[in-house]
């Protein structure tokens, strides 16, 4: 099947590669000229996981290209995913400018076509809004009736960054939200090879799945850092106390995102659980505990603050920038809103993180770096000897063997450890003084 892939972020990218690689012919459009390039040239526009040798493997076997042309991708289409960006607004509501842009060029591409063709929406985006923003509008600029001359369906992705390729050849559950069962077929037929459960449901059922998931992923995390918190006070290690609980998986409960430690930040979580509480008060609804889990968040935050504090006038070093190991997504990453503190108070920051490569990053993280953080460049270490060399305090904000070898191998003992991770376990000793923040 030839299919067009609007959006060539994390998810558009990924999904473009491994559906190429199943087979498909793909054309990824993105109005972003350096990441349409980068493809083209059999390179990724991200940082993750085996994704820019597969993106070369499936480029040479002419199975994957981009354009910035969406006029021509959806006349070349037998199918279209919709894969941009869901940012939130100031006020916590989601922004659906990009799904909304995109929904009239494709509108306005089936205008110029004769047959039927169906769309998936693998963009998160609250319930109601595929029904209600996305086909009236592509109905408004084609001029064509759903349902008659087009399908829609509601795909969401359950991909982790970091582990993008892995999930989606090895899916929990694959969701298709379907307005009808013309809508839902070429879709269950795309992502059947994968494996995994096949769910068949409502649009809105779909909708509501990315975010039930999305905000007990945040839950989870918040609910781990609270008892390691308590376990701390007590003299208690946390981790131990989360490994005995974990246990227990007869209740369907995953141990990945239990784990003790910093903040949850990236381009889905905080914006997710914004969006869902945002729209429980526009209900009328009261959700107390997703409306706790924002501010839960925040105080895991200034909690390092604190600590941080208690060290006034003393050189701080950051191991890792990227809200977690193996991406370079700086959005809303809790570890840049942390050195953003430090700064604020008057502290000398250096930072080492090898995937944010500040002259490589291009579309949201580019923009995003260009507007919050500019003088980011000049905080930058090139290695993790040499942050650890120059700095008092070394905080450890990303799990790495690499940072593990590093802090293991040349911190002193005038040294201080601030561990946000848990890096150093199973009896390992740290030369200086060492504090871990949830154990």
């Amino acid at each position: 099947m030839r299919i067009a892939i609007f959006g060539l972020g994390y998810v558009g990218a990924v999904t473009g590669a491994c559906l190429a690689e199943l087979g498909h012919e793909v054309i990824g459009v993105d109005s972003n000229d350096t990441k349409v390039s980068l493809i083209n040239e059999g390179r990724s526009p991200i940082i993750e996981k085996d994704i820019e040798g597969l993106i070369k493997k499936v480029v040479n076997q002419k199975k994957f290209q981009a354009t910035t042309d969406w006029a021509d991708a959806v006349q070349k289409a037998g199918a279209v995913l919709v894969c941009v960006g869901t940012p939130s607004n100031p006020n916590g509501s989601i922004n659906l400018m990009f799904v909304e842009r995109v929904s009239e060029q494709i509108g306005q591409a089936l205008a110029r076509r004769k047959d039927y063709i169906t769309i998936g929406i693998r963009s998160t985006v609250l319930p109601g809004t595929v029904e209600g923003v996305v086909c009236p509008i592509i109905e408004k600029n084609s001029q064509k009736k759903l349902g008659i001359d087009f399908g829609v369906s509601m795909i969401p992705e359950f991909l982790r960054e970091g582990s993008s390729i892995e999930d989606f050849y090895n899916p929990p559950k694959t969701v298709i939200g379907e307005y009808d069962k013309a809508s839902g077929d070429p879709f269950e037929k795309m992502f059947k090879p994968i494996g995994g459960p096949m769910v068949r449901t409502k649009i809105k059922v779909a909708e509501m799945v990315k975010y039930a998931d999305n905000s007990f992923h945040a839950l989870k995390v918040t609910f781990a850092n609270e008892v390691g918190n308590v376990c701390k006070e007590l003299g208690i290690d946390g981790h131990k106390v989360m490994e005995i609980f974990c246990m227990d998986d007869k209740l369907n409960l995953s141990p990945y995102y239990l784990k003790p430690g910093f903040a949850f930040g990236g381009s889905c979580l905080p914006k997710d659980v914004r969006a869902i509480t945002y729209k429980s008060k526009m209900l009328d609804v009261d959700t107390p505990v997703l409306s706790a889990i924002l501010p839960s968040n925040k105080r895991q935050i200034q909690k390092v603050v604190t600590k941080l504090m208690q060290y006034k006038g003393l050189k701080l070093g950051f191991l890792g920038l990227s809200f977690k190991a193996g991406t370079d997504d700086l959005r809303e990453s809790p570890h840049v809103e942390l050195i953003e503190t430090m700064l604020g108070k008057g502290f000398d920051v250096k930072i080492y993180d090898e995937n944010v490569s500040l002259a490589g990053l291009v579309g949201a993280n580019k923009e995003y770096i260009t507007k919050e953080i500019p003088h980011i460049s000049s905080l930058m270490c090139p290695t993790p000897e040499m942050l650890i060399e120059s700095s008092d305090i070394i905080v450890i904000g990303n799990y790495t063997d690499k940072f593990k070898t590093a802090v293991l191998s040349h911190v002193r003992e005038n040294q201080i450890v601030v561990d946000l991770v848990r890096i150093v376990k199973d009896g390992a000793r740290v030369p200086g003084e060492y504090y871990g923040i949830c154990w």
